[in-house]
């Protein structure tokens, strides 16, 4: 996670697009008086738990598909948690290894009772073939073998999903350096985290290691809090809707600095009040605050990261 942290700490002092405001970062932490709300994980009760390996099966599967859902304005994440929710709770089967393998485009529709095509539908379905492919063959079959492998550590679980698992290598190219961002690796961590409330398959010894989880949500949050200054172009391209080209300096930019500022956040919130803050707490937060704002301004870019 170390390499997260640096990487989009140099994109931050680099930037072109996007600017960091310490005074707002300053503002926002005091109005809180370093404390952040609380939000509970799955506040909405949308997603499966029954406490066991299924969970962790469904989770990462979740987190597989978890990604660009703007291209169609009806549908969100919650369409994909209580639709592979009520598919498990109808087949326990429904998404075993050798069943992921095999799922077309019309079928993952009708598990998630879509009645049109999906974004990227082709993308989704490659993807679950991935993740059943991989865990049949190095995870016998289960993500819950994969969690167990990483010795409770946040960070080594993150490197094996990036490792075995190209869908989820969540890599881009800024100004000649490498940035790592790994969203939907990290997300997983935090679901298992918050699910399991720290317990079992969510016990992780490093979870401060974590990074909140760069999507076009939080960095709209951070820009609506001040904390984020775009520039006049940047803020035409979002203002307007237009689509924003993957791996661009202005979709890197977007997507590290609004890393690099929560971690600025972080350090703040120690300094000043002494609290130990985790990046999976202010993302909740920063999260829950945006899809309260169906009007709140995003950067659009079609991509398999988030």
């Amino acid at each position: 996670m170390d390499e997260v942290r640096s990487t989009t700490a140099w994109v931050a002092t680099h930037s072109s697009h996007v600017k960091i405001d310490s005074l707002e970062i300053e503002k926002v932490v005091d109005s809180m008086q370093g404390n952040i709300p609380v939000v509970e994980w799955d506040f909405e009760k949308i997603h499966y738990f029954d406490n066991g390996p299924l969970t962790v099966q469904y989770m990462f599967v979740l987190d597989a598909l978890n990604f660009c859902f703007w291209p169609d304005k009806d549908l969100n994440y919650d369409h994909f948690a209580m639709g592979l929710k009520e598919a498990l709770e109808n087949d326990k089967s429904a998404l075993d290894a050798d069943r992921l393998q095999t799922y077309t485009g019309p079928e993952l529709r009708k598990m998630l009772k879509w009645p049109r095509p999906l974004p990227s539908e082709e993308e989704r379905v490659r993807l679950l073939h991935e993740v059943g492919q991989e865990l049949e063959r190095s995870f016998g079959g289960e993500a819950a073998n994969l969690v167990k492998s990483s010795g409770n550590s946040a960070a080594t679980l993150v490197k094996l999903i990036a490792r075995h698992f190209p869908g989820f290598r969540d890599h881009a190219l800024y100004k000649g350096r490498q940035i790592f961002l790994y969203k939907r690796a990290q997300i997983f961590v935090a679901d298992l985290w918050g699910a399991f409330k720290g317990n079992s398959f969510g016990n992780f010894d490093d979870v401060n290691s974590i990074t909140i989880f760069a999507d076009y949500i939080v960095p709209a949050v951070l820009r609506q809090l001040g904390v984020l200054k775009y520039s006049s172009a940047l803020c035409k391209m979002v203002d307007s809707d237009m689509e924003i080209v993957p791996g661009t300096e202005e979709e890197v930019e977007l997507r590290a600095c609004s890393i690099h500022a929560v971690e600025k956040m972080r350090e703040l919130i120690k300094k000043k009040f002494g609290k130990q803050v985790l990046s999976i707490e202010i993302d909740l937060w920063l999260w829950s605050y945006g899809v309260r704002i169906p009007t709140l301004p995003h950067h659009r870019t079609l991509s398999i990261y988030y």
